[in-house]
């Protein structure tokens, strides 16, 4: 193998409020293509998502999911049976995701699926009117504070607040400089004692589950296409990031173009209910 890729940047890290204070690029950005690249989630993590809630009734959760995107994980939700789960509630604030979402997910389901405009903040829903509030590669963008106790009001006695992310695995050493490349700043360290949300949530479950995404170079390059660094870059950068890559895939790792990647993913989640008066409500 040859030496490092030329201009390979390296990741900041950078902080949930500066990301929010910059705004959100996905606004403008195209649904269509975000839909087509990212990768869907384990079935695994949707029914850990919903475990132990709903026992004994026979109407099925109402679930709430916020910053839900062109609806990869409300698909997942809309799979379930609607005596497990009876409604889903997707709030996205981006028009264009938000027109995949409504054609891809929401149309048909008679209802049972609306995709409506909110943020996590600012949900404009009754209170007491779910069951789950999730946010699915969605929450990092909320201010955590506002956003949990907008969650709180929410949620109905013995709800719960899930967090979801998918992240390419930087624990394997060509991924973590596949991520350092494609400038992949929202890969979150998946610690379980870092606390996710704020009060009044209570103590908080983790879990993860690791998985392979067979991929393409070109499938690799619209990835990069959709995360928020490429979104806000001007021409001159995105080449630069379009090259680098090429030159990691095919000069530095020797994948042929029309060859498939197995990428290594995971999946990190986090849970908790809302404490009241030292006990969970």
């Amino acid at each position: 193998m040859t030496g490092p890729a030329p201009g390979v940047p390296r990741l900041p890290g950078r902080p949930a409020r500066a990301r929010r204070e910059a705004g959100n690029p996905f606004a403008e950005a195209g649904g269509e293509h975000y839909d087509a690249v990212r990768p869907s989630y384990p079935a695994e993590a949707v029914a850990w998502v919903l475990e132990g809630l709903g026992q004994g009734l026979d109407l099925g959760l109402d679930v709430v999911e916020l910053g839900a995107g062109t609806g990869l994980f409300t698909r997942l939700l809309a799979a379930r049976p609607a005596d497990r789960v009876r409604t889903v509630t997707a709030l996205e604030p981006s028009a264009s995701m938000r027109a995949v979402l409504e054609r891809e997910v929401a149309a048909g389901t008679g209802g049972r699926v609306r995709a409506v405009p909110g943020t996590g903040e600012a949900t404009g829903l009754p209170a007491a009117s779910a069951d789950v509030v999730v946010a699915a590669q969605a929450w990092h963008w909320m201010d955590p504070a506002a956003a949990s106790a907008e969650a709180a009001r929410v949620l109905r006695p013995g709800g719960r607040l899930v967090a979801v992310w998918n992240q390419l695995d930087t624990a394997v050493p060509w991924v973590h400089r596949l991520t350092r490349i494609m400038h992949a700043g929202d890969v979150h360290a998946a610690r379980p004692e870092q606390r996710r949300f704020a009060a009044p949530f209570g103590t908080e479950e983790h879990a993860r589950w690791a998985w392979t995404q067979p991929m393409t170079a070109a499938r690799l390059q619209g990835l990069m296409a959709s995360r928020s660094y490429w979104l806000r870059a001007d021409e001159r950068i995105r080449s630069r990031l379009t090259a680098n890559l090429d030159w990691y895939l095919h000069e530095h790792l020797g994948h042929a173009a029309d060859a498939d990647l197995q990428v290594p993913y995971v999946t990190v989640a986090w849970w908790a209910a809302p404490v009241r008066g030292g006990r969970p409500r």
